[in-house]
């Protein structure tokens, strides 16, 4: 199936870009430089041993209040927006829904949230990478706009917030990112 493979690639690339952007450059003179150069290779992670993991995850109360902040957010600025909560997985714990928000919202947000959650970053960020790579826009579910945004608890991600509605999704992005420091102080 060479199209899971393909996704399976575009996934770790868009795992390990953030980490390889805050990576400092280092300058090798041209005379040390090899022709073709191959890249680092990532950290090896360290597997689980046991029979069964318990990952943190993303209660629905937190869920709850994260959703209704970030409507309240954006509703304070005079945009009526969608918000929805995703797990770590892109499942759907919660959707708030400002009156008035178009109904493009409801799914928007969800998919906002869906990509947020699959590739651990802002969607902002990956839609800056898409002219680079745009067989993300292909991805299903994914929606490469601004406006998801991963939620973090000790490092790990345990889900995201994604927002649709207002005029621009770098607004919807600020609503989700005030929404969590409302309620998780991130």
């Amino acid at each position: 199936m060479p199209s899971l493979k393909r996704l399976a690639l575009i996934i770790l690339g868009l795992s390990l870009g953030p980490a390889l952007a805050q990576a400092p450059a280092t300058q090798t003179p041209a005379a040390q430089t090899p022709a073709a150069q191959t890249p680092a290779a990532p950290a090896p992670l360290r597997l689980a041993e046991a029979t069964t993991v318990a990952p943190a995850s993303l209660s629905l109360s937190a869920a709850n209040r994260i959703a209704m902040a970030a409507v309240s957010q954006c509703a304070a600025q005079g945009y009526a927006v969608t918000a929805t909560v995703v797990d770590r997985a892109g499942v759907v714990l919660s959707v708030a829904r400002a009156e008035g928000a178009g109904p493009h919202t409801v799914a928007a947000s969800q998919q906002k949230a869906y990509t947020s959650a699959s590739a651990r970053n802002l969607t902002s960020a990956m839609s800056q990478g898409l002219a680079a790579n745009p067989a993300l826009a292909d991805i299903p579910g994914f929606l490469v706009l601004a406006g998801g945004v991963p939620v973090r608890v000790g490092g790990a991600v345990v889900g995201a917030v994604g927002v649709g509605g207002a005029p621009s999704g770098l607004t919807d992005e600020k609503c989700a990112q005030e929404a969590l420091k409302a309620v998780l102080g991130q």
